[in-house]
C-alpha cells in the first residue's frame, strides 16, 4: 500500500512488483585498502542478474536513497547504492569529484565478479550522483549496458565558472553542505552560510562559514587545475546508451545539451528530456525516475525501448511537450535584435551609447533564474530593473505568439576596465510585470571590448501583446562573485545586439 501511494505522489505508473530484498553494509574493498560500503536491492530470489549501481556522496540510507532504489527495485531492477570514498562510513578521504573515476572502475570490477551479478552493470544517478557515472562510462573496456545522468553534465567545471566568473550561490552553499553533512550542527548554519558568502572574500568563504577549512571550496576558489574531472573529451570513445534529464532552469542544462551534441556526434545512443524545472525541482524527480527506470529496464531486455524521438522538451508557458530529432532544432531561425535608443529593442541597429557604475559595495542583485536554492525560475524582475546600475532595452508588444526555442547568443561592445557583463532576457506582460526567461555572464578580460555572452538555452512561447526585454548589467549576487573590488563605469554600445532562435519562423 505504501508503495502504491508513493508511486502515486510521484506521478509513476503503478509497480505491483513484491517488496525489495535489501541487504546492507557491504564492503567494497578499493585497490589502496580502502572499504567502500554499499546496500543492495533487489526482487526477491538468488539468481544473478544484473546490477544498477548508484554511487553517493550524500549518503546511501534514509527516505530518499531508499526510495528511489525502491522504485528501481519494484521494477525488477537490481540495484546497489554505495557511499563515495570518505562518506557516511566509506573510509578514506574524501577529495570531491577527484576520486570518483578510480573508485568507480573498482566497483564495477568488483560486482562483476559477485555470483549474484550476471556481469551486466549500468549505472544511474542525478547531480553528483551523476557525475559518478560519467566518471566511470567511458573508462570500461567492457562498456555499461546503460547510462542514465540527470541534472549534471560530463564536464561539472562547466558549472563551476560559467563565463569566468565564479558561481558562488551554487558552490559555497554545497561545499559547507558537503563538509557539515554529517556533523551536527546549528539550525541556523544556513543563515550564516549565507551571511558568510554575502560579507567575506571568497578565499575565506569557508572559515566565516563554518570555522574550519573545506578542501573543496580552497581548490575550486583558488581556480586550481581541476584535472581529470572533464570527461567530455572522452565522449567519443563512450559505447553506453545514455539518457539525460534535465530542466530549463537547471545550472547544468548548457552542458548536458552539450553532452548530447557530442554523444549525437560520436554515433552513440542517447535522448534528452528537458522540462520545465530548476535543480533537484520536488516535482521532476518522478518523471526523472520514469525515465531512468524506462531506459534501465529496455537495456537489460525487461521492456521494449519508449518509441520517441531523441530530444523531448517542454516549451514554456505553452504547456506543451514537443519532440525533435536533433539539438537545436532546425526549424529554429536566428534573430537579431539591437539595442536602440530610448532603451528600446529594435530589429534595427543603433549607433549611441548607455552607461551605469558597477559598485561592489552594493553589487547588483541576482534574482530568480538557475541557481541551487532559495527563489528559482522565473521572478519578477520589475524591482531590479529599476535600479541605476541595469540598463533596460524592450521591444514593440507581439502582434502574435513567438516561440523562442534552441541557443541564445548576445553580443555586447562594451567599454571597461574590469567587470562582468551580465544579460538577461526577459518577457514582459502587458501589465507591465517583467520575469525573467533565460540569461549568461562573462567575465571581461583586461582590455576586451566585446563580450559574446552565451545565455543558457530556452523554450519559451512570448505571448500575444507581451514585450521582449534585454538587461544589462555589471553582475547578479550572490550568484556570482563579485568581479572588481572598486567602483566600475561600464558603457554599452547600442551596436550590441542578441540573437534568438525564433521556432518555426
Amino acid at each position: 500500500m505504501l508503495h502504491r501511494l508513493v508511486d502515486r505522489i510521484l506521478g509513476l505508473a503503478p509497480s505491483e512488483g513484491p517488496k525489495p530484498v535489501v541487504t546492507r553494509d557491504i564492503a567494497v574493498p578499493m585497490p589502496d585498502g580502502a572499504r567502500l560500503y554499499a546496500d543492495r536491492y533487489r526482487p526477491p530470489g538468488d539468481e544473478p542478474m544484473p546490477v544498477v549501481l548508484i554511487r553517493s556522496i550524500y549518503g546511501r540510507k534514509g527516505l530518499f536513497p531508499d526510495l528511489v532504489a525502491s522504485v528501481f527495485a519494484r521494477r525488477g531492477l537490481q540495484v546497489v547504492t554505495q557511499s563515495v570514498r570518505g562518506t557516511f562510513g566509506s573510509e578514506g578521504t574524501l577529495s570531491a569529484f577527484h576520486q570518483e573515476r578510480e573508485d568507480g572502475l573498482a566497483t564495477v570490477a568488483w560486482l562483476r565478479d559477485q555470483r549474484w551479478c550476471d556481469g551486466r552493470v549500468a549505472m544511474a544517478g542525478a547531480s553528483y550522483l551523476g557525475h559518478t557515472a560519467w566518471a566511470v562510462a567511458p573508462y570500461l573496456d567492457e562498456p555499461l549496458e546503460a547510462l542514465c545522468a540527470a541534472i549534471v553534465s560530463s564536464d561539472v567545471t562547466d558549472a563551476f565558472y560559467p563565463g569566468g566568473a565564479f558561481a558562488l550561490g551554487t558552490w559555497g552553499p554545497w561545499g559547507v553542505l558537503v563538509a557539515q553533512q554529517e556533523k551536527r550542527t546549528s539550525p541556523l548554519q544556513g543563515k550564516k552560510t549565507a551571511r558568510a558568502i554575502r560579507s567575506s572574500p571568497v578565499s575565506e568563504l569557508d572559515i566565516a562559514a563554518t570555522g574550519e577549512r573545506i578542501p573543496f571550496l580552497r581548490e575550486v576558489t583558488a581556480r586550481d587545475v581541476w584535472s581529470g574531472i572533464n570527461h567530455r573529451e572522452a565522449i567519443p570513445d563512450l559505447k553506453t546508451p545514455a539518457s539525460l534529464f534535465t530542466g530549463w532552469y537547471d545550472i547544468f542544462l548548457q552542458g548536458q545539451l552539450d553532452d548530447f551534441k557530442a554523444l549525437q556526434a560520436a554515433g552513440t545512443q542517447a535522448r534528452i528530456t528537458i522540462g520545465p524545472w530548476s535543480h533537484a525541482e520536488p516535482s521532476s524527480i518522478g518523471p526523472q525516475l520514469a525515465d531512468q527506470a524506462s531506459w534501465l529496464r529496455a537495456h537489460f531486455g525487461l521492456e521494449s525501448l519508449a518509441d520517441r524521438q531523441p530530444v523531448r522538451l517542454f516549451l514554456q508557458n505553452a504547456d506543451r511537450w514537443l519532440d525533435f530529432d536533433q539539438w537545436p532544432p532546425a526549424e529554429s531561425v536566428p534573430t537579431t535584435l539591437h539595442l536602440a535608443p530610448g532603451g528600446e529593442l529594435s530589429p534595427e541597429p543603433g549607433s549611441t551609447s548607455d552607461s551605469f557604475t558597477y559598485d561592489p559595495a552594493d553589487p547588483t542583485p541576482s534574482i530568480g533564474g538557475a541557481v541551487l536554492s532559495g527563489k528559482t525560475k522565473q521572478q519578477d524582475n520589475n524591482a531590479l530593473e529599476a535600479r541605476p546600475d541595469v540598463l533596460v532595452y524592450t521591444g514593440e508588444p507581439l502582434e502574435a505568439n513567438l516561440d523562442v526555442i534552441g541557443e541564445i547568443t548576445a553580443v555586447i561592445h562594451v567599454d571597461a576596465e574590469q567587470a562582468d557583463i551580465f544579460v538577461r532576457l526577459c518577457d514582459v506582460s502587458p501589465q507591465g510585470v517583467s520575469r525573467n526567461v533565460t540569461d549568461g555572464i562573462v567575465r571581461l578580460r583586461p582590455g576586451q571590448a566585446t563580450a559574446e555572452v552565451t545565455l543558457d538555452p530556452t523554450a519559451y512561447r512570448f505571448g500575444r501583446g507581451h514585450r521582449l526585454r534585454m538587461q544589462i548589467s555589471g553582475g547578479a549576487f550572490p550568484r556570482f562573485d563579485r568581479p572588481t573590488e572598486n567602483p566600475c563605469p561600464i558603457e554599452i554600445s547600442h551596436t550590441s545586439r542578441i540573437i534568438l532562435p525564433v521556432f518555426g519562423s
